[in-house]
């Protein structure tokens, strides 16, 4: 109950951060998308940090490192520190330069203008909007998920336990359906409110929230296992293939043994009952067997995702100044470093962490995306345990909140007022639609949301590689003057193609390990939709002189 308590609390303050946010609201279009562009360089850092800060960064980082290692770090972490921090610097600014310069307000009115095509717009909006669902869903998913763990027990009265997929949840605990219900909920009264204004505040506030309590969890969890000498010696003698990327012949696997066993337990019971009470058979226990170094590289290409998230591209265009991407240029890798190491290491050290002679999280366990939640409802007190997941919703609702204004923007910006009003559209018609949109997406998502759609972990790598696969796009819009729109076209068809196919193969996210030609699916993504941009390109009319002293400054001979 107190647990709970801390968590209203939370959400509370939020709603009062809203209310402010608001008064700040000066009532136009540009105020409400754009903030007016007056945002400084510290909550631009905190903004671009808490919208690429998901639940796939927390939830998502600890549960897949207590699958697979410690090479988790390495295949995301690393290569985002660098990358991201390099996106921003090449490609952000140069975006939002031309924003001001020509007056944009989201990425499709970019590229319908560089392009030279009405009707390109026509094709981005629904691979653009398709790839934000899944991340949507990701944080959606994850809050439910989280708050159902950490208040099992809380209200045995009120909620039975019930079944979600094989997995039991114990009575007591607060629905998946209403725990992210009042997840969306919050969000969208902030977001409603104050616009991109009320995310930049919200994700400051909740950014702060979530480095501190991550620290903090870090530190206890630590000293529960009996401090990070002693939980890594753990790893190192029952499970050593958790600090390495590869498995070797001898390694003792004593969580994969103590999970076939509990397998074969659940099996036999499953096998004896009637037909009519079995319920699903018992999910096959996967053997361990590390990344190879094509795998790990080629992970290399998922951060490039960065450079087409709309949401991000929204956040960019809000800064006061080029110079206001100065912290986030140096600090944002940092940042990065503090939430991942972490969320990793815990991860880690739950595989083999034993209290008592038993193990923390019981062999058999078979919901990775809870392994935090219950740890923190395991090792701590409720009032620390509500604390700590109030840190863990701050870091999901601080990239919720973009996503959702971010699909608003474009419905509003680039179907409405474009294609259907033709630019003949009020200032206060265009907030009115934008916050109808938010409510329809809000509740859109949510919906989809109930069905629990593949792992946090692996729905996000594939809406990452979606817009990873267009990269090149922005890439060459910025930097190349020949790129046509033949070009981008081709680029973005490519794109749309090869992830359908590559996802299908999948078996729609459904294999956890899908990987092509040895490689993420992603780096054969990036390299037909280059492929396809540059050869079309070549092939096709240069743009127009008009178009290169728009975007250049001046035409060559």
């Amino acid at each position: 109950m107190l647990q709970v308590g801390i968590i209203c609390g939370y959400l509370a303050l939020l709603l009062l951060l809203g209310v402010a946010s608001s008064r700040f609201f000066r009532g136009t279009a540009s105020d409400y998308f754009l903030a007016s562009r007056g945002i400084g360089s510290f909550l631009l850092l905190m903004s671009l940090f808490g919208t690429t800060m998901t639940a796939f960064a927390m939830v998502g980082s600890t549960g897949e490192s207590f699958k697979a290692g410690i090479g988790v770090y390495g295949l995301m972490a690393s290569w985002s520190g660098i990358i991201h921090a390099a996106v921003f610097f090449l490609i952000g600014i140069k975006l939002w330069s031309f924003g001001k310069r020509h007056g944009y307000v989201t990425q499709i009115q970019f590229f319908r203008d560089r392009f030279e095509s009405d009707k390109l717009g026509l094709i981005l909006f629904p691979v653009l909007v398709g790839l934000v669902i899944p991340y949507l869903l990701i944080g959606i998913m994850g809050a439910g998920a989280t708050i159902e763990k950490v208040t099992e027990g809380a209200f045995p009265s009120v909620f039975p336990a019930y079944f979600t997929g094989r997995t039991v949840v114990a009575a007591g605990a607060v629905p998946y359906w209403l725990g992210s219900l009042a997840i969306c909920l919050v969000v969208l009264f902030y977001v409603f409110l104050g616009g991109v204004r009320g995310t930049a505040w919200a994700n400051a506030f909740q950014t702060l929230v979530f480095l501190f309590i991550g620290c903090f969890t870090f530190v206890l969890i630590a000293d529960k296992f009996g401090g990070v000498r002693n939980a890594t010696a753990m790893v190192q003698e029952h499970n050593p293939h958790y600090l390495r990327r590869t498995v070797d012949a001898d390694d003792p696997l004593t969580r994969y043994q103590g999970d076939l066993k509990v397998h074969g337990q659940r099996l036999a019971k499953w096998e004896a009952a009637p037909p009519e009470e079995r319920g699903p058979k018992p999910a096959e226990v996967e053997r361990p067997h590390g990344f190879t170094q094509l795998h790990f590289l080629t992970y290399f290409f998922i951060p490039l995702s960065v450079g087409m998230f709309p949401h991000l591209f929204q956040h960019w265009l809000t800064a006061r100044s080029a110079r206001s991407f100065r912290l986030s240029v140096v600090a944002h890798p940092l940042l990065i470093l503090l939430v991942w190491a972490p969320c990793v290491m815990i991860g880690v050290w739950a595989t083999s962490a034993m209290i008592d002679g038993k193990p923390v999280i019981p062999y058999g366990f078979t919901n990775p995306n809870a392994v935090l939640g219950k740890l923190v409802a395991e090792l701590t007190t409720p009032v620390l345990g509500g604390f700590l997941t109030a840190g863990i919703l701050a870091a999901i609702m601080s990239s919720l909140d973009s996503q959702f204004l971010c699909i608003g923007s474009i419905f509003t910006n680039d179907i409405v007022a474009h294609y259907i009003k033709h630019d003949r559209i009020g200032d206060r018609q265009r907030v009115f639609l934008g916050r109808l949109f938010v409510i329809l997406i809000v509740a859109a998502t949510y919906a989809l949301a109930q069905f629990r759609p593949g792992g946090v972990f692996t729905l996000g790598v594939w809406c990452f590689s979606g817009f990873a696969s267009l990269f090149p796009l922005v890439f060459a819009a910025v930097y190349w003057r020949r790129v046509t729109k033949a070009g981008a076209y081709a680029c973005v068809l490519t794109a749309a193609a090869t992830w359908i196919w590559l996802f299908a193969e999948s078996g729609f996210a459904g294999d956890d390990n899908y990987l092509f030609l040895g490689m993420m699916p992603a780096a054969t993504m990036v390299a037909a939709s280059t492929l396809a941009l540059v050869v079309v390109s070549l092939l096709t009319r240069p743009p127009s002189a008009a178009t290169i002293e728009k975007f250049f400054g001046t035409v060559r001979a």
